[in-house]
């Protein structure tokens, strides 16, 4: 008996020591590495599909980067209010910022142009989401556009990471839209040059934050407003604005991440590496999830809770024609703006 225990006491002291040994290394592993931690807010609120996938981002750099780099996530207006965050990230208040670039179009000019001018990411032919997703992402990446766009950003120190879509836009109206005729003196509430589009249309473009347009549809201080599917099945604008506008608009909309210059010089290679994987995997992940939520919108379409509503032909190419006036117009203010719409227009040449 004093034997056995014995040789269960020596054992139980091996495993002891065994597990002391491998926590010990775990630990001096860690801490022979740095960790970087930063933090990255939305425009967006809680609630907006994009917004709430930035957790997967964070995991991803977690896991790409071996837990070197951990992001805190943050909603509109968590640390800043959304119209703060461009000077936020500049100052190094916020490592990441994650929004469209229409916000920043009156400091980075071309930031129009990256976010889409109207029928700019306009994709013939009958596509889902992830195949006009794919055609844009490989314009950015193959025009020499991301080249030009982190020159840009870079010059108000920050750098451009990468694009992602939030699929098409998507416009709910409190009145069901077929000619250009009934847009006249309509309210829209829109993003970055589609408000000079919707006035040259006879509209009226105006703006006011995502989070005030159920009131302002539901009230009638705006008739229609712009978003992402979350507009259906996140905030439910349909609930007061049942008429979903077809024709006129784009089949993509890129957002983007942008990270302060410093925070970025300061990783490693490869844990630059890892951020910039970690954010194509977020691009891929929130189209997939976009695709489940287009399949929502569908069921309340044949629900008979929403209306499409489709431009007619004439106004369809009326609306194309405002629009190439309009990116005439928007080249003449800055070069890399100019630049930016050209290999817009050499590149529509070779759509199908």
């Amino acid at each position: 008996m004093k034997k056995t225990n014995g040789l269960l006491i020596g054992a139980i002291i091996l495993v002891g020591i065994f597990f002391t040994f491998v926590a010990f290394g775990s630990v001096s592993a860690i801490a022979g590495q740095k960790i970087y931690r930063m933090k990255i807010q939305s425009a967006y609120p809680r609630g907006d599909i994009s917004m709430e996938l930035l957790k997967y981002f964070a995991d991803r750099a977690k896991e790409r980067s071996n837990g070197r780099i951990l992001i805190s996530v943050f909603a509109d207006p968590e640390l800043v209010p959304a119209e703060q965050l461009f000077e936020a990230t500049q100052k190094g208040t916020l490592d990441m910022l994650h929004a469209v670039a229409a916000m920043w179009g009156g400091i980075v000019p071309v930031g129009e142009v990256e976010f889409g001018l109207p029928y700019a990411y306009n994709i013939p032919g009958d596509k889902d989401i992830v195949e006009t997703g794919r055609i844009v992402r490989d314009f950015f990446y193959n025009s020499g556009l991301v080249k030009l766009l982190r020159e840009e950003y870079g010059k108000h120190g920050l750098f451009w990471l990468d694009m992602h879509s939030y699929g098409k836009i998507i416009t709910l109206s409190r009145t069901c839209i077929t000619s250009c005729s009934q847009l006249k003196g309509k309210k829209f509430r829109v993003e970055g040059s589609w408000a000079d589009y919707y006035n040259a249309l006879g509209a009226r473009g105006t703006y006011i934050p995502g989070t005030d347009a159920y009131m302002g549809l539901k009230l009638g201080t705006i008739d229609a407003s712009q978003w992402d599917i979350s507009a259906i099945t996140g905030l439910k604008w349909y609930e007061v604005a049942p008429y979903w506008l077809i024709g006129g608009q784009n089949d993509v909309v890129p957002g983007h991440i942008l990270v302060n210059m410093k925070s970025w010089n300061a990783l490693p290679s490869d844990l630059k590496q890892a951020l910039l994987g970690a954010a194509e995997d977020y691009y891929h992940k929130l189209l997939d999830s976009y695709m489940v939520e287009y399949k929502k919108a569908d069921d309340l379409v044949k629900a008979g809770k929403i209306t499409k509503c489709a431009l007619d032909e004439a106004c369809d190419k009326k609306c194309e024609e405002v629009a190439n006036k309009l990116w005439d117009k928007i080249a003449k203010r800055d070069p890399a703006a100019a630049k930016a719409i050209e290999m817009i227009r050499k590149w529509r040449k070779t759509l199908k």
